[in-house]
């Protein structure tokens, strides 16, 4: 009688080692090996007060929406004190309050059209579990400063100190992507399914679908075609290894099918990867955007004249980008990408809530701006072309709002700001002196977390100085699009016909064409006719016979905002002979009857003015609607160009001036105490011969 034969963990090492080399020497892996990150799950549910007779506008509509929010399911969200969920986010989206961190109430002045909740695919759903004492997970010791951070006793004022110290710091510590040993099923688990997130120890691979799974239904539950829509989605959040550039992307899927969990910076912190893995689900069937936003945190690397590893862009790059990518996020709380002063120098108003350090950064380090901001990027499109290489920034323009409260603040007179508890109140906003009780709060957490002190003098008086005085509030996206519903609204992304706004809404029509000005602004058909005889936004415009293209802007004022004061159309080219960019605006509709000056191609001052003291404004300048048709003084038949409206209003007080009104004391005096609020189109690309297109984005 043979005995029972016991063998050591070195005898089952090799074995298993073997084993693979053999399947190796075979070439068998596939045999075994699957991706997890490809596998899809139906998210649908039962609704049946699906109205199928949905009223649709063949001119489109203009639908407002924010495609980045954060709830609970975020690592840093929760850290922050947020335990507001993905139901509470639509909830607020279609007009309900629901409760900020610090008991104060949050509620639109009027209910979005549209809404995605995006929270942060890495570590999905773990926070919370970490702080739940009950879960397995809870048991690691590193765990323990996490537990019951959110209790009702420990969100306060008071704990923004540890809790600034745990995001910078918790998810960064060795523990945290420490992996199971080699011979350990979970790391065999990893391999097999592709997903390296089962390797490692800090990681349960249930909560995070779980997590998923309740973003994905909450969607599910909450879209309601012809009325509400929503997206499942979430934020791919990534970086360069060395410098800490942003990359982060946002990703929605156009219909209730999406992977079974979502691909992240775990799987790689390469973009391009990210892109083939949403063409291969693509090809399954299941179609999806990346959206890039917050390049100005980029440090010069979100537009790029290189690829991730360092090699020369090329047309081949240039298309899986754009069928990946065709609408970027220029403006959000954490300010504003369309341009910085020191990339055009000319524009009066490049410097528009500009937050010019990395996000996250301790200490605050300074973003490089080349290839940080959109018309930096649609010139760098442009020059590459010229190369021959394509053109990967040929995108339409979206604003959304990052919240990490599940709710937006667009309106300066109404800001919670973004990160909970952190910067909740007016003084740890940095709009209003500190008292000396949180002067000496913050000066205890500098020694206690070994920090730099987080306080400026400004004036003889004692502010926080923690980066959140050049937050913003902001954006909106905004779909031109047939009746609002997922497909109708997704489409409009594809082909760019979009625009962003700081959070007013703003609605902006732009096209072009060569036979505009034979167009009736006054008539009831100028839309259609505009759509029969040219191309909107987001589109090209190819020349006809060397003729001179004309434009159509009509934009009208956000009822419950300020007059508008100017539109503007901002062009970029690429001078033929040298490959230099160039850029320049034009002021082409004036409020009050006022004339663009045809030297300087800018209006006149309207007038308009702010009281600081109560922040009224005038109210008898300004206009509720600037509508024309221009043709470009500058034109060359022979050069492509890009064009892009820029909608002012009238100045308004910030939202750091209101937080000093409200506490009675004088706005901060090195921040901005006015604003004007404004929108961007997508552009419209002129292309000199249809033979000259590079890319067709799909």
């Amino acid at each position: 009688m043979v005995g029972k034969m016991k063998l050591s963990k070195s005898s089952i090492g090799l074995i298993i080692v073997s084993f693979i080399f053999y399947l190796y020497a075979t070439n068998s892996f596939s045999i075994f090996q699957r991706d997890s990150a490809l596998e899809i799950v139906d998210f649908s549910i039962e609704n049946s007060s699906v109205d199928t007779d949905i009223p649709s506008n063949p001119y489109r509509n203009p639908y407002y929406g924010d495609l980045h929010v954060h709830t609970k399911y975020s690592f840093d969200a929760y850290i922050f004190g947020v335990t507001a969920t993905p139901y509470d986010a639509y909830r607020f989206a279609t007009g309900e309050a629901i409760k900020h961190p610090l008991g104060f109430d949050m509620k639109l002045k009027e209910p979005l059209d549209f809404y995605a909740v995006t929270d942060h695919g890495f570590y999905m759903g773990m926070i919370e579990n970490y702080a739940d004492t009950s879960s397995k997970m809870s048991k690691n010791e590193w765990t323990k400063p996490i537990h019951n951070i959110n209790r009702p006793e420990n969100v306060t004022v008071e704990s923004t100190g540890e809790r600034a110290d745990l995001f910078s710091s918790v998810l960064s510590r060795e523990i945290i992507n420490k992996p199971y040993p080699w011979w350990h099923p979970n790391y065999l688990g990893a391999w097999l399914t592709n997903n390296i997130q089962l390797a490692l120890t800090s990681f349960d691979y249930d909560v995070h679908k779980s997590a998923w799974a309740d973003v994905a239904k909450a969607a599910e539950e909450f879209n309601d075609p012809g009325n509400f829509t929503t997206f499942i989605g979430y934020e791919y959040t990534t970086s360069t290894e060395v410098e800490g550039g942003n990359l982060h992307r946002n990703v929605i899927f156009n219909s209730s099918n999406a992977p079974i969990r979502p691909w992240t910076r775990i799987d790689s912190l390469n973009p391009e990867d990210l892109w083939t893995w949403m063409d291969s689900l693509r090809n399954k069937g299941v179609d999806s955007l990346a959206m890039p936003h917050n390049s100005n945190g980029s440090n010069g690397q979100m537009f790029e004249v290189e690829t991730f590893r360092g090699n020369p862009i090329s047309k081949e790059y240039s298309e899986k980008r754009m069928r990946n990518e065709p609408v970027v996020e220029m403006t959000q709380v954490k300010g504003t990408s369309d341009t910085h002063p020191l990339l055009s120098p000319d524009d009066e108003w490049a410097d528009f809530e500009i937050m010019d350090k990395r996000v996250g950064s301790r200490p605050p380090t300074y973003s490089m701006p080349q290839g940080g901001y959109v018309r930096d990027a649609f010139l760098r499109g442009l020059t590459l072309e010229w190369e021959g290489r394509g053109n990967p920034y040929k995108f339409g323009l979206i604003g959304s709002s990052d919240t990490h409260t599940g709710a937006g603040a667009f309106d300066e007179n109404n800001y919670w700001s973004k990160v909970g508890v952190l910067d909740g109140t007016d003084m740890g906003r940095g709009s209003v002196p500190l008292s000396q009780d949180r002067i000496d709060q913050l000066t205890q957490y500098s020694i206690d977390f070994n920090q730099p002190l987080s306080t400026k003098k400004i004036e003889g008086k004692t502010y926080a100085d923690v980066g959140f005085d050049q937050w913003s509030a902001s954006g909106l996206a905004v779909a031109w699009a047939e009746e609002n519903t997922r497909d109708s609204i997704f489409q409009a992304f594809k082909r760019k016909e979009t625009f962003a706004t700081t959070g007013t809404r703003i609605a902006v029509r732009f096209f072009a064409g060569f036979d505009m000005e034979s167009i009736d602004l006054n008539s009831e058909d100028m839309v259609k006719n505009a759509y029969a005889k040219g191309v909107t936004m987001g589109a090209d415009l190819f020349s006809q016979a060397n003729q001179t293209p004309q434009f159509l802007v009509w934009a009208q004022r956000d009822k419950l905002g300020a007059p508008l004061q100017r539109v503007q159309i901002i062009k970029g080219w690429v001078e033929t002979a040298s490959g230099t960019p160039k850029e320049k605006i034009y002021d082409v509709a004036c409020s009050d009857g006022l004339v663009a000056d045809p030297v300087t191609n800018r209006c006149p001052d309207n007038g308009a003015r702010v009281n600081i003291n109560d922040c009224s404004i005038s109210n008898d300048v300004g206009a509720g609607e600037l509508k024309t048709t221009w043709a470009d003084p500058d034109f060359d038949p022979a050069v492509k160009a890009f064009y892009y409206v820029r909608v002012l209003e009238n100045p308004t007080c910030r939202w750091s001036t209101w937080d000093a009104l409200k506490a009675g004391v004088k706005p901060r005096p090195d921040l901005h105490e006015t604003i004007q609020e404004r929108a961007w189109s997508s552009p419209i690309w002129y292309i000199p011969d249809s033979s000259d297109l590079e890319i067709i984005p799909l």
